[in-house]
Formats: C-alpha cells, structure tokens, sequence
C-alpha cells in the first residue's frame, strides 16, 4: 500500500459528505481506541473561577460629616480603643483590615458608610 501525503488526504476528506467523514470517524476511534470527543469531563471538573477577589482589603478613603460616627464604627470593627481608633480615622486614607474575605469586607463596608464615611474594598 502506497503511503498517502496529508496533501491527498485533504483532499479526499474535501470529497467526502458528511455522513461520510462521521463514519470515517467512528473507524478511526476503534481502529486505534481513542476518542474524537471534546474533553468535557475535564473541564466539568475544573473548579469554577471565583467572581471577585477571595480576600480584600477594607480602607478608609475619607471620613465624612460624621466623625464620631465613623471612630464608633472603626472601634466596633477593629476591637481598638478610642485613642487608636481616632487615629486611624484622623489619618485617613487608611488600611481599617486587610486579607480578610470578601464578604467580611463588604459588610465593614456597609457600616463605615452607614456612618457616613468614604471605603474602598480592593
């Protein structure tokens, strides 16, 4: 048997219906024990990619009207006295908590601007 160019196998295969090209297919998987099918499985199983950052930072970018207000808030997230929470909102912008999880941060988020300050979350 003469050994084929991929050239001429092209060409054949533009030749062929559909039916065809499935049916040569079919061959091909059992002649040789492999599989023509995309690797679903492989990718059903790929963990899902998450939809934001898994841990944040929380920082207090400016602290509004209300100061006293948002050194309450800060003393209530941090567990700091009032000395050091007046500190850190008389500083601002300033870091409240890093590497904590999203979830968390949005809800210090949800606080601090209850109290009439300014967050990011990054």
């Amino acid at each position: 048997m003469a050994k084929l160019t991929n050239e001429e196998i092209i060409a054949s295969l533009k030749e062929m219906t559909i039916l065809e090209l499935n049916d040569l297919v079919k061959a091909i998987e059992d002649e040789f024990g492999v599989s023509a099918a995309a690797p679903v499985a492989v990718a059903a199983a790929a963990p899902a990619e998450e939809t934001g950052p898994v841990n944040v930072t929380v920082t207090l970018t400016e602290v509004g009207p209300t100061k006293v207000a948002v050194i309450k808030a800060v003393r209530e997230i941090t567990g700091a006295g009032l000395v050091e929470a007046k500190g850190m909102v008389d500083k601002a912008p300033t870091v409240i908590k890093e590497n904590i999880p999203a979830e968390e941060g949005n809800s210090i988020k949800e606080k601090l601007e209850a109290a009439g300050a300014t967050v990011e979350v990054k």
